[in-house]
């Protein structure tokens, strides 16, 4: 006999997190339903809390309760300087690393034409804002070194760089198609302290002719 609608309601639910197949849902549904109720009840009411309560920082777009996030509310973070990053989790990696004491922008994502994801999707609008309106200094591109990340970190670049802003990029120690979010502390100190000075397309065919 086929599940309950309910059961399938679930299972179809539990697909929608990353990497979870059909067996891997179904495990996850008949555990909570079998054996942890109480879990079930607890995960529910966490992202509905989540959902709530969680807004996106009006200044970095980092994920936030108050409408600014204390990273961007703190008066010991360097305003000079701004990391460029595609997810929370970037975020995240880098401050448990305890490598960096500027500020950040957090792009939600990159550029994927396939997906309709476009410089919009990604709040770049806000991101040139924000390099206007505060005294910054220098921007770290700290997208992935992803064929996806890197597109998207050119792309800011050829907007970026005609403003007069020193742009730099993440340096060696973080491995060709590696994401940020897997990267171990040392790895990203290393790529932190050895970040190298970027140029746009534009200016590089113009060194070239």
């Amino acid at each position: 006999m086929a599940d309950p609608r309910a059961v399938e309601a679930l299972k179809a639910a539990l697909r929608r997190l990353p990497g979870v197949g059909p067996k891997s849902a179904q495990r996850m549904a008949f555990h909570l339903l079998e054996r942890d109720r109480d879990g079930a009840r607890q995960i529910g009411e966490a992202i509905v809390a989540a959902l709530c309560k969680v807004n996106h920082c009006r200044r970095c777009n980092n994920f936030s309760e108050a409408e600014t996030c204390a990273i961007c509310a703190s008066a010991k973070r360097d305003a000079a300087r701004l990391c460029i990053v595609e997810t929370p989790a970037d975020l995240e990696a880098i401050e448990q690393a305890g490598v960096y004491q500027g500020m950040y922008f957090v792009l939600m994502g990159h550029l994927s034409p396939l997906d309709d994801i476009g410089p919009a999707q990604l709040g770049i609008d806000r991101l040139l804002a924000l390099a206007k309106a505060d005294p910054i200094g220098e921007i770290i591109l700290a997208t992935n070194l992803t064929t996806e990340g890197q597109a998207t970190a050119d792309f800011i670049i050829d907007l970026v760089q005609p403003s007069g802003i020193l742009v730099t990029r993440l340096a060696r120690g973080m491995p060709m198609g590696g994401e940020l979010e897997y990267m171990d502390p040392g790895t990203l100190n290393q790529a932190f302290s050895e970040r190298r000075e970027v140029e746009s397309h534009s200016a590089a065919a113009r060194a070239d002719n």
